[in-house]
């Protein structure tokens, strides 16, 4: 049995996976070369203003309560067009309790490109609940989007919905059944990369103020993965709109990172018995191999050996893959690594980087969540099946069918330069439209007393929380060491992508914005705990245990009491170095 947020991103997986498989690329090498133009152009980077020094406190949110749900088919709202509005009964809905709610579905700004000859539109669905707490909550989806989950604005053990806001979710203007293809339509790209947002976000506030006769006092956003992404986007771009986002495995350089996958792509195709099959590179046998290797040398550092790598920096400094895992003296039998794949698993988490050495993107950490299947399903299957047909289609300029027809062989320094260039009816790069503008200066946000909460897992196989610190360490650089004033970064050790792997992976990451946002109650840990029903918990955790996650730079250390409680622990700076310290 999965848990509820594992099972909503392998939907959305699943979903970007059928799509993928969808593609015909002959056809789509035809339609591309009659569309593109060449040509290349740089982002310039935005300078914005330094941040003043007081930062303002937001009143919180008043209640409503929901007036008739079927007259809200007559909403009126420039390119809408609502198609449903009906009342739901209090029940389950995809796992969760909800309350009784008005389910209305639309669509905005349909229309027929010149380019593809394709249908688009931005379709949507709201979840109005009858009693209203007075906010408002955008819901990020992950993977390519293209089609409308279910608006219950899940973050980690919580529900947007089930806490009383008014959710939207949306497909951010294309359909699923196109896979990437719909990268070759411009306002396609745009829309997915950030339009739809600013599109759906005055619209959604209007219908909110026709049910309830008032707009929201307060507005939120939120995310994992590609939704991670569209909330740090909106950080940057949206937080004149917003009062709070909440941020789970951001994928804030996604094209950078989808190169990447294709470079580890090729790395792992050279110690695969099995090009076809890349599991067969690093097997689950010595994905345990290397992560019990890494527990041996990191465990112990923040002063209890649980199965968990709380202090991260330091487990850098003390962990050598050559020394500390076996090699193998003869053929591979599960119990040790060879040279090469002890060469190629080092490179892999060095970072990728072009054949002159210029960085791709992010280093990686070693963590042993990585002996995890959804960490093998990023580096192996995704790296060869969806990255190359996010790049060929999205974020590269122009378009490549080639690239995912024959990723192990791709031109690795033509892709890294393509996600920066622009062509033709192509006028933004595939980072300046999926990126937030200049990240580490978050000025609106600040001034106006929003308030940002990220959370990252260490083993996340896709996107690296290097990177993700990185950028914490720019803004707080930035804002003169006092980015947490108005952004706190949350480490999860163990956990993969968005969810899952052994990990306390379940926390109230809503609630504590709110209280930060409108009740000025600054997270100074967040506590989480396990869901028995993770199949990446190991057999020996007790159901209930229980960890704090620590705003960055400082980890969870392990003062007295029962092992197995958050109450046991206190957030530390680490020092650094390899010792308890």
């Amino acid at each position: 049995m999965q848990s509820p947020a594992v099972a909503v991103v392998d939907t959305q997986e699943s979903a970007m996976i059928r799509g993928m498989r969808a593609v015909t690329l002959g056809t789509a090498t035809a339609a591309v070369a009659l569309m593109i133009t060449g040509g290349a152009s740089a982002a310039a980077a935005a300078v914005p203003a330094a941040p003043p020094t007081a930062i303002p406190q937001l009143a919180p949110a008043e209640p409503g309560t929901l007036g008739e749900c079927e007259s809200l088919i007559a909403f009126e709202f420039g390119g809408t067009v609502i198609t449903s509005a009906e009342l739901v009964a209090a029940g389950p809905l995809s796992g969760v309790q909800v309350g009784e709610h008005c389910l209305v579905r639309g669509h905005m700004n349909e229309r027929v490109s010149d380019v593809d000859g394709q249908t688009y539109r931005i379709g949507f669905e709201m979840r109005l609940p009858t009693d209203w707490s007075g906010r408002y909550l955008y819901q990020g989806n992950g993977g390519l989007d293209g089609n409308v989950a279910t608006a219950l604005g899940r973050a980690g053990s919580e529900s947007g919905l089930q806490l009383g806001f008014a959710v939207i979710s949306s497909d951010a203007g294309h359909p699923g059944s196109m896979g990437p293809t719909f990268g070759i339509d411009p306002q396609a790209r745009l829309d997915y990369g950030y339009q739809a947002v600013g599109t759906l976000t005055p619209m959604a506030k209007a219908l909110i103020e026709s049910a309830y006769g008032k707009g929201p006092d307060r507005s939120y956003m939120t995310g994992g993965s590609n939704g991670g992404r569209h909330t740090m986007v909106g950080a940057a771009r949206s937080a004149d709109q917003y009062d709070g986002f909440l941020a789970v495995a951001p994928g804030f350089n996604l094209p950078q990172a989808a190169v990447a996958q294709v470079w580890g792509a090729q790395q792992w195709a050279t110690v695969a018995t099995n090009v076809a099959d890349l599991n067969t590179a690093l097997t689950p046998a010595e994905r345990r191999v290397l992560a019990d290797a890494i527990l041996a040398r990191c465990d112990g550092l923040d002063r209890l050996e649980d199965g968990l790598v709380q202090d991260s920096e330091r487990c850098q400094k003390a962990f050598s893959i050559d020394r500390d895992v076996p090699t193998c003296a003869a053929d591979r039998d599960g119990t040790c690594l060879t040279p090469e794949q002890k060469s190629v698993v080092a490179d892999v988490f060095a970072g990728a980087r072009t054949s002159n050495g210029e960085e791709i993107y992010s280093s990686f950490p070693f963590d042993p969540g990585l002996a995890q299947a959804n960490w093998a399903f990023w580096k192996f299957f995704a790296s060869r099946i969806l990255d190359p047909g996010a790049i060929g289609f999205i974020f590269g300029t122009p378009p490549d069918p080639s690239i995912p027809a024959s990723p192990l062989t791709a031109d690795i320094d033509a892709i890294a330069q393509s996600i920066y260039a622009t062509s033709g009816i192509y006028t933004e790069s595939g980072m300046e439209f999926m990126t937030p503008p200049d990240p580490a200066r978050l000025d609106t946000l600040r001034e106006r007393g929003g308030k940002m909460i990220v959370v990252h897992g260490a083993s996340d196989g896709v996107f690296s929380v290097d990177d993700t610190a990185t950028w914490y360490d720019e803004l707080d650089a930035n804002s003169g060491q006092k980015a947490d004033q108005f952004v706190r970064y949350f480490e999860v050790p163990g956990m993969g992508h968005v969810s899952g792997g052994p990990a306390t992976d379940q926390y109230a990451g809503l609630t504590a914005l709110v209280d930060w946002v409108e009740y000025g109650s600054a997270p100074d840990r967040i506590d989480a705990w396990v869901n028995p029903a993770n199949p990446d918990v190991p057999a020996d955790w007790a159901d209930d245990l229980s960890r704090p996650l620590c705003p960055y730079p400082s980890v969870a250390r392990y003062t007295s009491g029962d092992p197995d409680s958050a109450d046991s622990f206190a957030c530390k700076h680490s020092g650094g170095g390899v010792g308890l310290g």
